[in-house]
């Protein structure tokens, strides 16, 4: 038997086969010879169920031990199908319950893997392309017969896709911080309006040279938040605006407080966004049908991490009107 090989098992019977040995010595000296073969015998009778049953708990513990190995080594679940009670029932649910997690574990490290794979070959593409400029801006640049005129234009170009490369950078080290919940946001009392101003400064003058105006209809509403990182968020999204917004054209900000939420709508008069590309307008490196050139598809999905952290939502959609709207929420409890 397999089973003496564990030395509990081993000292266990010799336990018991001393116990009932002497028990049958007193019974034949101190009762009569039959006493002590009746306890001999009951003792064996008892012994053997005993083994019965010890073997066949022996023989499910290594069945489960076999299917535990057959985990380890690439089967990817684990079905017990005995519904018994007592421990080793226990036992067989806890481990299943663990091999469950363990396999959720791995497949989501598995999709991490993959999402970050797909992450850094973006990342990669987005940063060659203004790189490989860079690189031939600064061989023309050492060319010694450049017209002045010329040179004036290559290091503004090169000055322009040095900026892009530093927002880039910059933008992709913020989405990881909150990915990794490192990022410690405040919880001030911030005004609208003060948010609108702050989140619209950087863009005051590129929107002049559009010839587009910001219209701000916004009084004394407020929120729960952290001014930083909303006014980065915020400008993220006026920026989408005035680039899909046609010269001459406005960017409306509105703003509504209830007892439940404080909404913020932005909205252009640009053509709108492609319908299809609404569900995805918010993922990482998604470029929709009307992106620019320049366009890289992280702007809009850090605002929606911003604004996701501080208890808030965001949708897009066409209005009736015409042009692209968002639509801001940031719920006074948790939603």
């Amino acid at each position: 038997m397999r089973e003496w090989r564990n030395p509990d098992y081993r000292r266990e019977w010799i336990m018991y086969g001393t116990v009932t040995a002497a028990l049958a010595a007193a019974g034949w000296v101190i009762v009569s010879p039959l006493c002590g073969v009746l306890v001999l015998l009951c003792g064996g009778l008892l012994g053997g169920v005993h083994a019965v049953f010890t073997r066949r708990r022996y023989r499910e513990i290594a069945a489960l031990s076999r299917q535990v190995d057959h985990i380890l080594h690439g089967q990817n679940s684990l079905v017990i199908d005995q519904n018994d009670e007592g421990e080793l029932s226990i036992l067989r649910s806890e481990v299943q319950k663990m091999t469950l997690r363990l396999k959720e574990n791995a497949d989501a490290l598995r999709s991490d893997k993959q999402y970050l794979k797909r992450a850094m070959e973006d990342i990669f593409h987005q940063l060659r392309t203004p790189l490989t400029a860079m690189n031939l801006e600064v061989t023309m640049l050492g060319s010694g017969d450049l017209p002045y005129r010329r040179r004036v234009e290559l290091t503004r170009e090169l000055k322009r896709q040095l900026g892009h490369v530093d927002w880039l950078v910059e933008t992709l080290l913020k989405m990881s911080q909150l990915d990794a919940g490192t990022v410690a946001l405040r919880h001030d009392r911030i005004g609208v309006r003060e948010l609108v101003e702050r989140a619209s400064a950087p863009l005051a003058i590129p929107m002049e040279l559009r010839g587009q105006e910001l219209r701000v209809d916004v009084k004394d509403e407020s929120f729960t938040g952290d001014l930083p990182w909303m006014a980065e968020a915020l400008g993220n999204i006026l920026k989408n605006c005035m680039e899909h917004t046609p010269e001459g054209g406005a960017v409306t900000v509105k703003a509504e407080e209830t007892p439940i939420f404080t909404q913020i709508t932005v909205q252009d008069t640009g053509p709108g966004f492609d319908p299809a590309d609404i569900p995805c307008l918010f993922e990482r490196f998604y470029r929709g049908a009307t992106a620019g050139n320049a366009s890289i598809g992280i702007g809009l999905a850090m605002s929606r991490m911003v604004i996701a952290a501080q208890n808030g939502t965001i949708t897009a959609d066409n209005p009736a009107d015409g042009g692209a709207r968002f639509t801001i929420r940031f719920y006074k409890s948790v939603v």
